[in-house]
């Protein structure tokens, strides 16, 4: 149901789930892959395969501020795009986005050791629109 022009942003703590929700969103997209986590490329664009809008996947997780974001010169009017760790900086770029929040579970001192952090274990997806 998404389209050109849709901006999903992703949120949850490490071993959510961001990159994989993103790789399923590529497949039913149809764009080339494969999908990666960009967090040290920032950003990274898949090209559709069907005559579809392309896919842009944005780690936000080290950008400092809403401005770097916006400098990244997104293709937002053709493309879905998806901006992992983006919470708080969607709103300067458009009206209206999708804010996913993907949680796992976590031990009682709210982490999980490096070895479970892929662990096949159930999440829970919020989805909401936001903005105008």
């Amino acid at each position: 149901m998404l389209r050109a022009g849709d901006l999903l942003v992703l949120t949850g703590p490490l071993g959510a789930g961001k990159t994989t929700f993103t790789r399923g969103l590529a497949e039913s997209l149809g764009v080339r892959g494969p999908v990666q986590s960009p967090t040290f490329v920032i950003a990274r664009t898949h090209p559709s395969l069907v005559g579809g809008p392309a896919l842009v996947h944005v780690d936000a997780y080290r950008l400092g501020a809403a401005a770097e974001l916006d400098d990244l010169d997104l293709d937002l009017e053709r493309s879905v795009v998806v901006v992992e760790w983006g919470r708080g900086m969607a709103d300067s770029l458009v009206d209206q986005w999708w804010d996913v929040e993907i949680e796992r579970p976590v031990g009682a001192d709210e982490s999980l050791a490096d070895e479970d952090l892929d662990a096949d274990a159930p999440r829970v997806v919020t989805v909401r629109r936001v903005g105008a």
